[in-house]
Parts: structure tokens; C-alpha cells; sequence
């Protein structure tokens, strides 16, 4: 569904900020776009953390079944 998403570069990021500020004045656009960049990160940190608990059980499970 949100597969545009990926093709959003530099170029069009700062013309969308163009818009917000001529909509909607600076100081609204500039809160808006700390928010956005704060769920990013917030988003990249909670994908990181299931990536890698999804990279550590495979790795645990191969440790257990090894026998010396």
C-alpha cells in the first residue's frame, strides 16, 4: 500500500516541506517534520529490535543442537 514511499527522494521531501511551510507557516512544518523524524526512529529502532531477535533465536537453537 505504501510501496511510493521507497521512491521518495531528497528532491521531493523538500518540496513537500515547501508546501507545508506556504500552507500552513514555519512553525507548524517544522513541528511536523520533528515529529516525522522522530517515528522514524523510532520505527528503524523497533525494526532493528525485531530483526534481531529474529536473527538470534535461529543462531541459539543451532548452538543447542551441536553436540562436542
Amino acid at each position: 500500500m505504501f510501496d511510493f514511499i521507497k521512491n521518495i527522494g531528497p528532491t521531493e521531501i523538500i518540496v513537500l516541506f515547501a508546501i507545508l511551510v506556504l500552507f500552513f507557516g514555519s512553525k507548524i512544518a517544522i513541528g511536523a517534520g520533528r515529529a516525522g523524524g522522530r517515528t522514524l526512529k523510532e520505527i528503524k529502532k523497533i525494526k532493528n529490535e525485531i530483526t534481531g531477535e529474529a536473527e538470534d533465536k535461529p543462531n541459539q537453537d543451532n548452538q543447542k543442537g551441536v553436540s562436542k
